[in-house]
This record gives structure tokens, sequence and C-alpha cells, in this order.
């Protein structure tokens, strides 16, 4: 039986450590960034640059008008939306593998064989920890990155999903990697994992 793991994450939790961490001891595939070149391929209408600049993001210009007068032509960012929905859906019918971001909790919740995880710490333990990471930005850079990436995944998270962000009733575990480590946080995925 196939296993999905998707984990949602806070910036700077090691989300993607983690899965990568997850992917390699299942022996499965991992996804990140590599959805959106999948969705690409999905649609014909969207340029990888698209794709690139409208990753997790709400979009700032659908409204009334356009819903209303142009219902068929579909803003790019609902498009895309749509595209990367597919994809993560084909990946979890087809294969094994462990999904970072993009909502995908929220996207297969229907699956039965899926492990629906959020990482995330506190906001001064993710700083310093992407500081020592990206040692060509300081600290207020890094804080100030860590602000902005949280807030535009909430916003896409609340827009798509009409959830909240990070609510632990929305996983199946949630991990705080400042108190337990990115170890460990990898130990109890892997236990977890092996009930579905």
């Amino acid at each position: 039986m196939r296993k999905i793991i998707t984990i949602g994450r806070e910036f700077g939790a090691g989300g993607g450590e983690i899965g990568r961490r997850i992917a390699k001891e299942l022996g499965i595939e991992y996804y990140d960034k590599d959805i959106i070149f999948k969705t690409v391929l999905a649609s014909r209408n969207l340029s990888p640059e698209q794709v690139r600049r409208w990753d997790e993001r709400v979009p700032k210009s659908f409204g009334f008008t356009q819903s209303l007068f142009d219902f068929y032509n579909k803003p790019l960012e609902e498009e895309l939306w749509q595209a990367q929905r597919d994809a993560i859906r084909e990946l979890a019918n087809r294969e094994s593998c462990v999904i970072v971001g993009r909502n995908g909790d929220y996207i297969l919740r229907e699956f039965d064989h899926c492990l629906n995880v959020f990482v995330h710490a506190g906001f001064g333990w993710r700083v310093k920890r992407m500081t020592a990471m990206m040692n060509d930005r300081t600290a207020e850079q890094v804080a100030n990155d860590v602000r902005a990436v949280d807030r535009a995944r909430k916003k896409y998270c609340e827009y798509y999903t009409k959830c909240a962000y990070g609510d632990a009733r929305n996983y199946d575990l949630t991990l705080n990697t400042e108190k337990l480590g990115v170890d460990r946080a990898v130990e109890l995925i892997l236990a977890a994992a092996e009930q579905i």
C-alpha cells in the first residue's frame, strides 16, 4: 500500500530537511519545489516563470468583476492552484512519497493512506537556525524573511483551504523542532508512518 506523508511547516523549522530525511529512510520520492515543475507540465498555459512567481502566494486581483464577467478565463493564480492540486493528487495516486508544503494535507484530506504533519518552532529559534544557514544575510534580514514567508504561507493556506494555518486539528501530528530537535522529529514521523 502507498504511504503519503505531507509536511506543512513554518519557515526555518526544518520541514524541508525533515521531509528529505523521511523520504530517504523510507526509500520513497520527495517533492517540494519539484511539484512546481510538475504543475508546469500539467498545464499548457503556464510558463515556469509564472509558476515560480505565484508559488504559495495569494491572488491579488481576483474580484467580483473577474468572477462575474470572465468566469471561464480564470486568473493565473487560480489556474496555478488547480494545476498544483491536480499534480499532487496524481503523485499520491501513483506512488508513495513525501510532499512538503503547498497545502498537501488539505488537497489529500480524503486519502486514507496519508500522514499529515506540521513542523513548527519558536520565532527566535527559527531566525537563529536560518541565520546560520544563510551566512550572507544579517539576523535582522533573516527575521524579516521569516516573518514575510510565514505571512505569505498563512494567507495562501487560508485563501485556498479556508482553514487556519498551523491548526493542530488539520494534522495527524504536530512537532516543535525547537523542543524536540530535527533528529527526534524524524524518528517520531517514521514511527507514525508505520501505522499508515
